[in-house]
């Protein structure tokens, strides 16, 4: 009869929870709750009456029908304006989108696949014009546009926002660490043309790619607010952001703070309402895209 193997002690740390573990679910429900309660708050706020935001608690839900009434004193504003400035800022966010892409994908496509003269020197300008903060270039772009009459129409907003440096920049990694050159020789040597190969080769495989560049450049878009406020000067072409900002400020809420009761609307059902309104959209496109922005995230830091 032959002798049992003996088995290998057991390690009660095995069974232990790791602490690396317990720290990293720690932070993450601690982030949570620092983004998720305020996100909440606005969701919850304008079911309030303007007196209960005092006196009751933050997070305490009121009446949903406030939810229709604010709505409503919104909609009443100058016949609907708010329905305009939110077309408005649709348009000129899809607009700088779709051109920002079109123009970015190719871009670093080329930086990263052709060789030619000035390439260095064309990735060192993308870097530098990444790492220049927006609103220093508000008053050159002013300028810039309004030699050539442009100021004033949506095409001020959606040209300078169009120029989109880390999408170039992101997609010159993407298919710098991401495309076999192997591959690309083998397109070459069966006739393929560069473009050709762009087409057919590599932009079926950047969805992850272009997920993120389309989520990030819709973001920014839809929230900018300092260029469309020096560039527009007609209510009438005012983005969702700026109008809200006028409407907030401008001396004719009055009339319907009177409506409330209040004598200020950021302390209103309709001032949370209007901020809900710039947060849903973003919330929808996230939710819809965020497999290809972990995805995306990602490009270039793995060789699948």
């Amino acid at each position: 009869m032959s002798e049992a193997v003996p088995r290998p002690p057991r390690n009660p740390r095995r069974y232990l929870p790791s602490v690396g573990g317990s720290t990293r679910v720690v932070l993450l429900v601690l982030l949570a709750v620092f983004f998720g309660v305020p996100l909440l708050w606005l969701a919850i706020a304008p079911s309030k009456l303007a007196p209960q935001f005092v006196t009751q608690p933050p997070l305490s839900f009121g009446d949903i029908g406030n939810y229709i009434r604010a709505w409503d004193h919104l909609i009443g504003f100058k016949d609907g304006q708010i329905l305009l400035w939110a077309w408005n800022s649709v348009w000129y966010t899809a607009a700088a989108m779709v051109i920002g892409l079109v123009i970015s994908i190719p871009a670093g496509y080329a930086l990263a696949t052709a060789q030619f003269r000035g390439r260095r020197l064309l990735l060192w300008l993308t870097l530098i014009a990444l790492i220049v903060p927006t609103s220093a270039l508000v008053l050159p772009l002013f300028l810039e546009l309004s030699l050539i009459g442009l100021v004033g129409s949506p095409w001020s907003v959606i040209l300078p926002t169009a120029f989109f440096p880390f999408g170039v920049y992101l997609a010159y990694v993407f298919y710098a660490t991401s495309i076999p050159k192997d591959l690309l020789a083998a397109g070459r040597v069966d006739g393929c043309s560069e473009w050709q190969l762009f087409r057919h080769v590599c932009l079926p495989i950047s969805k992850t790619l272009i997920g993120l560049l389309t989520f990030l450049s819709f973001t920014a878009n839809w929230n900018n607010y300092f260029l469309p406020y020096v560039m527009l000067n007609d209510a009438q072409t005012y983005t969702l952001a700026v109008g809200l900002q006028s409407l907030v400020t401008g001396t004719s809420m009055v009339s319907m703070s009177a409506i409330r009761g209040t004598s200020s609307l950021l302390k209103s059902p309709e001032g949370a309402l209007m901020g809900l309104l710039m947060v849903l959209p973003l919330t929808l496109v996230f939710i819809v895209s965020q497999r290809y922005v972990i995805r995306g995230a990602l490009t270039g830091s793995i060789k699948e």
